[in-house]
């Protein structure tokens, strides 16, 4: 049977939502630690630096997972590559529920963060190729929503462990042990859906290309995703506890709570702009980012907590609508067969700027303290965005995709 063939049976339809579950609790424990941050600063007496690092630590490590082993699903299969994937997930839950001090805990965020790596490239294809012929769009929007909604529901989740339930550092991930075992066994039952499966196991590293004669548009179009990605490591590393301080607050919900309105906002701007013009929605979301952007440094200036929450909830719209603009923008300039090799470049610049960034505004809290840090931040993010705007509106002009407003 060609493999194409499943996609119209049951068992792939399964398959597809299997693949979407490990999707969005993959990006759901990445973002538990986000809400548990702040209980690790207390009780182990570390700083917003080395919290930095922590999660920088992660970044790192699935870009090199990715970069490393994101073609290996095409010849060994979805399927093992996914298990994996999952196993190694498995693993880094019981290093976080283990964690009594630092060493451990970054030995868990590094295996997390492989772990994530390892699986992105299977589950990017797997959901395109187990997608319902009736409803070919559903892979591309399940890969473009499903990381939002898990982080949401992590920062959501955990937040509400933390403060309610007993043993919080230990039970949110004892929980996910469980979930990652669920998924784990269906995707031992799904159908492999890789033309190439069953291929030997070779390292085959992602090869990191930009077409030449797309450079100039891809240096336009990645001020965008530099801005966005480092706006989502600020709020995962540090926004919890800039949430609790403007809150003045001890109500570790809070904190988590701060990153689900983050990513619950983007999730919804992603699904409202699905079918805009790639271009329009990365000016559309440029625009929100710079709006955000001013009502956070309104909120720190005024000190006040709920024109905190508003900026956080049109940062994350558009947060969304930019990466989502500006990512199928970039995807659009080179051809399918070297498709993998520029979405390869845009991780490196994602990933980098998620980390870098962070851990900066992490070291600077520790000698400027978190509020003049953070507005330091958020300036310097603001300008980065409003040079995106005007150079993704020059573009837009040149390729008649976008007019300016009049």
């Amino acid at each position: 049977m060609p493999p194409a063939a499943p996609a119209a049976d049951a068992p792939a339809a399964s398959g597809f939502w299997v693949v979407g579950a490990v999707l969005v609790l993959l990006m759901l424990s990445s973002s538990v630690p986000s809400a548990l941050y702040v209980l690790y600063q207390q009780r182990w007496g570390l700083s917003s630096g080395t919290v930095t690092v922590v999660f920088a630590l992660y970044a790192v490590t699935v870009l090199a997972g990715l970069l490393l082993f994101g073609s290996l699903s095409d010849t060994l299969g979805r399927r093992p590559v996914l298990g994996a994937g999952l196993v190694l997930a498995i693993v880094s839950m019981a290093l976080f529920a283990a964690a009594d001090g630092l060493a451990l805990l970054l030995a868990a965020r590094a295996v997390q963060g492989l772990a994530v790596g390892l699986a992105t490239g299977a589950m990017g294809a797997a959901l395109l190729e187990l997608a319902p012929r009736t409803k070919p769009a559903l892979g591309a929007q399940v890969n473009s929503a499903g990381p939002t909604v898990g982080i949401g529901l992590g920062g959501l989740g955990a937040g509400l462990l933390v403060q309610f339930a007993p043993a919080p550092t230990v039970l949110s991930y004892v929980l996910l042990v469980g979930a990652f075992a669920v998924t784990l066994a269906g995707v031992v039952r799904m159908p492999e859906s890789a033309p190439g499966a069953g291929g030997r196991f070779r390292v085959a590293p992602h090869r990191i290309h930009v077409p030449a004669g797309a450079r100039g548009r891809f240096a336009v179009l990645v001020l965008t995703i530099v801005a966005v990605w480092a706006v989502g490591g600020f709020y995962l590393s540090l926004g919890p506890h800039l949430a609790l301080s403007l809150l003045q607050s001890t109500n570790y919900l809070v904190g988590g709570a701060t990153v689900a309105l983050l990513a619950g906002a983007a999730t919804a701007a992603q699904l409202l702009f699905g079918r805009t013009e790639a271009l329009r929605t990365a000016v559309l979301g440029l625009c929100g980012l710079l709006a955000g952007l001013g009502l956070v440094l309104l909120s720190l200036g005024l000190g006040s907590a709920p024109v905190f929450l508003a900026a956080t909830a049109v940062l994350g719209s558009g947060w969304g609508a930019a990466f989502l603009g500006a990512f199928r923008a970039l995807s659009a300039l080179a051809d399918p067969a070297r498709r993998g090799e520029l979405t390869a470049a845009v991780y490196v610049f994602a990933y980098l700027a998620m980390s870098v960034p962070a851990v900066l505004a992490g070291m600077l809290t520790n000698t400027y303290g978190l509020h003049r840090t953070s507005v330091g931040f958020m300036a310097a993010v603001a300008g980065v965005c409003a040079l995106a705007l005007l150079a993704t509106l020059r573009l837009s002009a040149r390729t008649g995709a976008v007019r300016r407003p009049a």
